[in-house]
């Protein structure tokens, strides 16, 4: 159940209080790359790993609470010990990958389209899927005078976070369920994609130059915010309503010279996910405050109240729903037929999940040989 605004408040007032939430890095504007200099504002301290840092990349999205509250509460460098956090905070999926893929990263959290077209464009030299972060948490919200019924929606615009990336493949396949044609690489045909960076989709949508968008939280809700209403939530569309939304993926070779950093990083993310399924308005509000010390800017408690209870974090990677997502892309003409094999590497996860008495998680084949 959605907590009240009151109890929002308490629980960041606890956030605050929290004791690993220590001084806020600099802050940079909504959904920016951050500095490659910042540290995550936790000290690092005790026994240093085999690196030195690690670097890892999130999104300003409440779908990626595992990194927001793992990070900036001080949960995953806890496990790291001397070993420091390099947070950098991008603009979406298909960022993420090619700061992985340039070097400048070694893990990151992103969505599973960004994640396949990642793997396949290496020929599966690069990356690879190391856990699972978070499912559900997608919204398609309209203007409400425009669109009233889900037939309305052709011949509107419609904005997604960047082409490939995770909304953009599922709203291209709910339109072509619907019978109607879009190329997906210009966004155009019977209805406008319009790719929009998450920073600027509330203007457009304040603006009237988009109808509606198909985007991850907090983007849905605070356009709800400014008068739009859910036509669908994406997770109705999915058995059991669980589909995932957010992975945990590595550099092969960071994860080949630095297993023990992997591995303590996963045993902070697993913890953090833990903490946060058991104390969900403590947990929503630290992932606001750490909004606020990575962007600038904190969300409305009105706007958390109504997102977060739709975002499930999990460390269980959902990987069928991984394999359900690249035939989409395959089907909006984004990609060729992949070969996936290979892409999970959960050895490293199952090790944690059975250190904490935790039940294993599942490759759906798709694991490393």
């Amino acid at each position: 159940m959605p907590a009240s605004r009151t109890s929002l408040r308490r629980g960041l007032a606890a956030a605050a209080a929290l004791p690993l939430l220590a001084v806020a890095a600099t802050a940079c504007g909504y959904g920016s790359q951050a500095k490659d200099d910042r540290t995550s504002g936790v000290a690092a301290v005790g026994r240093k790993l085999s690196a030195d840092t690690v670097r890892i990349g999130y999104l300003p999205n409440l779908t990626h609470a595992t990194a927001l509250v793992g990070v900036r509460q001080g949960l995953i460098q806890r496990e790291l010990g001397g070993t420091a956090i390099k947070p950098q905070v991008l603009n979406a999926g298909p960022s993420v990958i090619e700061a992985l893929n340039g070097g400048s990263l070694d893990i990151g959290f992103i969505g599973p389209s960004p994640a396949v077209n990642g793997y396949v464009k290496s020929q599966g030299r690069n990356l690879r899927i190391i856990s699972g972060s978070a499912s559900g948490g997608v919204k398609f919200v309209v203007d409400p005078d425009r669109i009233k019924t889900p037939d309305d929606v052709r011949g509107k615009r419609i904005a997604t976070p960047q082409k490939g990336n995770t909304q953009d493949v599922a709203f291209l396949n709910w339109i072509a369920e619907k019978g109607w044609k879009v190329d997906a690489e210009s966004g155009r045909g019977d209805v406008s994609v319009v790719r929009a960076d998450a920073r600027i989709t509330p203007d457009a949508y304040r603006s009237g130059s988009v109808d509606g968008a198909w985007v991850p939280e907090p983007t849905a809700s605070k356009l709800v915010s400014e008068g739009a209403k859910v036509l669908l939530e994406e997770s109705a569309l999915w058995p059991g309503g669980k589909f995932v939304i957010t992975n945990v993926v590595v550099s092969q070779s960071f994860l080949k010279e630095h297993p023990d950093v992997v591995e303590a990083v996963l045993r902070g993310t697993v913890r953090t996910n833990a903490w946060i399924n058991a104390n969900p308005e403590k947990a929503g509000a630290a992932a606001n405050a750490a909004l606020k010390a990575e962007t600038g800017g904190e969300l409305p408690p009105e706007v958390v109240d109504r997102a977060w209870p739709g975002i499930r974090v999990t460390d269980d990677p959902l990987a069928a729903t991984l394999r359900t997502q690249s035939e989409w892309a395959v089907r909006a003409g984004l990609v060729d037929e992949p070969d996936l094999g290979g892409i999970y590497d959960l050895t490293p996860l199952n090790k944690v999940l059975r250190a904490e008495g935790r039940p294993q998680v599942s490759d759906a084949g798709l694991g490393s040989p």
